[in-house]
């Protein structure tokens, strides 16, 4: 259960929107990041909170790479997939963080700390090969670059903004 302060903050927001539906992805991430991830319990709540079928914003969550169905560790990492991330590296730099984290892709790190997803494009092709960790951008990415983020956020320190 959400914490009434958050559910309140919720309900307001979606009264004032045309429609609940138009909503229903900031709730969904509300609702994740106050669980962690989006679970079927979590569903079922936020779908009550908006007067819709739990279908409906599976239906959703399931077209958004952004919304996740099953846990995931502190530091969610999307490296792009895009055509020309690949052509910068993408595939040696993919290599260099499984083997990093000792973790496939789609997998999460023993610790928690981290998971591991590609995604198709995060328009930051100028700063190809290019990742996001939680939402904030990385481009122009080499090994050490990405060795120094890692060392970064398993201290939990900020992240320079030229990591090399």
């Amino acid at each position: 259960m959400i914490p009434d302060d958050l559910k309140k903050r919720l309900s307001d927001d979606i009264a004032a929107a045309e429609t609940p539906r138009e909503r229903a992805v900031a709730v969904m991430y509300a609702f994740q990041n106050h669980y962690g991830y989006m679970s079927d319990a979590a569903m079922v709540e936020a779908a009550a909170l908006l007067g819709m079928a739990p279908a409906e914003l599976e239906e959703l969550a399931t077209f958004y790479n952004f919304i996740y169905r099953e846990p995931v560790g502190h530091y969610v990492i999307h490296i792009c997939d895009s055509i020309v991330c690949h052509l910068h590296g993408y595939d040696f730099l993919m290599d260099h963080l499984c083997k990093r984290l000792d973790i496939q892709v789609g997998g999460t790190s023993r610790d928690g700390l981290f998971t591991l997803l590609p995604v198709c494009c995060i328009g930051f092709c100028d700063h190809a090969p290019a990742m996001l960790v939680n939402r904030v951008m990385y481009g122009r990415l080499t090994p050490e670059g990405v060795d120094v983020i890692l060392e970064h956020l398993r201290k939990g320190e900020d992240v320079p903004t030229s990591p090399v």
